[in-house]
């Protein structure tokens, strides 16, 4: 007994000594909504919707005596009538006792343990309830920004649901009798097609600022609102973002900008302050203008973006990445310009800087670095348009994706529509056409130029020769 009173007498010194934010964590409590239970007969899901999977999965867990839910987006997106990407499951069964009852289960995992159960090159992710960290609990962290930090422990249902984030992905479907658990009001926020936190958003903000753009994601992906009460702190809080590990954010990214709602995100984003935060120098460029070629030429690099994932195209994370930054680039550029450095040069610099001052936002990979370079670089050469150059710039390995750049620059203004159009008609043309278009323009009237050659051939013979070898 001694020894622990020592120990927390040290730990009470060593807690003085270092500053902590000003942050004191208040626990979410499950006050304002007592838990409702909505029978088969009163919600839509139907077992036929559910993955076989996952199925199998819960009547197992249930026949071992444990308890087993489905919860999160999955119930959520039935609800709402569409295919779940994912079906996620919940258990009071611990990580090792799952894995006692499924022998093709691998677990994963340090901080907290998941369950992975395989059916062959699928698998069906299966947790242990969350438990909620108590305010004294000596694990409890915090970040030097103001984040607050909390360890993952087990615990019950009723335990785990305050630690998930919006009350729409708290709803749990039960299959012992086919019910849906609601512990937040997530059942009726669902009806009312309205995004809102569990529990106080400055809180769960504080807890984790990624929380800010699932919120805006999630509205705009559900067609939903964002309650008022989480709109209000985002402007105050978004510099909470900065404490976010620049990996994570690029995950983050890809979920905000390459699902197929890029263009309503950025605009939502922009309209909370949040997008700032993600991009300074992007949202820097936007402020000086706000509504010319930047704004424009993203809103299209981003509509064209959803298009393809709405037709089961691909997308590129580096290209769209290049649209957002070319404005930065460029304005940095013209600075270096105008204090005498080359024009070359200063597009070299300014790429580095501004990729330097991104990564540091959102850590892409650093080939993608390299591809946005390729495009920014390419830009420059499709005003090179006789001789040779036309035929070596088209078997550039980035040409694709610098020519479909150059197009969505001429239709948002950047650059004269009629280079895009001479690329165009380049590339439809064949063999001698191809070549006729690369042929140097003549200064004068083709009349005139016969005159002229012959009576210059007239003079000097052996000048007929030497104009072919030009051309």
């Amino acid at each position: 007994m001694g020894r622990f009173v020592i120990l927390n007498f040290f730990k009470k010194i060593i807690g003085t000594a270092v500053s902590k934010p000003q942050l004191q964590p208040v626990l979410v409590e499950p006050v304002a909504n007592p838990v409702k239970i909505y029978t088969r007969s009163e919600h839509p899901i139907s077992r036929t919707q559910i993955s076989a999977h996952a199925l199998k999965v819960l009547y197992q867990l249930k026949k071992s005596g444990y308890a087993s839910y489905l919860v999160g987006g999955c119930v959520r997106d039935l609800l709402l009538g569409r295919e779940p990407k994912d079906f996620d499951v919940v258990t009071d069964a611990t990580p090792e006792q799952i894995r006692k009852v499924f022998r093709n289960c691998r677990l994963i995992g340090r901080r907290f343990r998941l369950a992975h159960i395989y059916f062959g090159h699928e698998y069906i992710e299966v947790a242990t309830f969350r438990g909620r960290a108590d305010a004294e609990n000596d694990d409890q962290k915090f970040h030097a920004s103001g984040q607050l930090l909390r360890d993952n422990i087990y615990g019950t249902i009723e335990e785990d649901v305050w630690r998930r984030d919006l009350t729409v992905n708290a709803l749990y479907y039960n299959i012992q009798d086919f019910s849906i658990v609601d512990y937040t009001g997530g059942l009726e926020d669902h009806k009312a097609a309205r995004i809102k936190l569990i529990g106080d958003p400055v809180t769960r903000y504080r807890e984790d600022p990624v929380r800010m753009l699932r919120a805006v994601r999630f509205a705009v992906k559900l067609g939903f609102v964002l309650d008022a009460e989480c709109q209000q702190p985002l402007p105050e809080l978004a510099s909470l973002l900065n404490a976010i590990p620049s990996a994570r954010l690029y995950e983050e990214f890809l979920k905000l900008f390459l699902t197929g709602y890029g263009l309503q995100t950025f605009e939502m984003l922009r309209q909370h302050g949040l997008f700032g935060a993600l991009f300074p120098a992007v949202e820097r460029s936007l402020n000086e203008e706000s509504e010319g070629f930047p704004k424009v030429f993203i809103a299209k690099a981003l509509e064209n973006s959803d298009k393809r994932v709405a037709q089961g195209l691909p997308v590129t994370p580096y290209f769209l990445l290049s649209v957002l930054l070319w404005d930065s680039v460029q304005a940095l550029a013209q600075q270096k310009i105008a204090q005498g450095v080359p024009s070359v040069p200063a597009q070299q610099m300014a790429a580095s800087e501004v990729i330097s001052e991104q990564v540091q936002r959102i850590a892409f990979p650093k080939y993608m670095g390299i591809a946005m370079r390729d495009v920014w670089y390419l830009q420059s050469r499709f005003h090179q348009q006789t001789g040779t150059r036309p035929f070596k710039l088209i078997t550039h390995p980035r040409f694709r994706a610098a020519y479909d750049f150059l197009l969505l620059r001429a239709e948002a203004g950047d650059v004269d529509q009629k280079i895009a159009d001479w690329w165009i008609a380049f590339q439809a043309a064949e063999g001698m056409d191809q070549t006729a278009m690369t042929l140097p323009p003549s200064t004068k009237g083709p009349q005139k130029r016969r005159n002229r050659s012959k009576n210059y051939r007239h003079r000097n013979p052996a000048s007929k020769s030497t104009v072919e070898h030009h051309d």
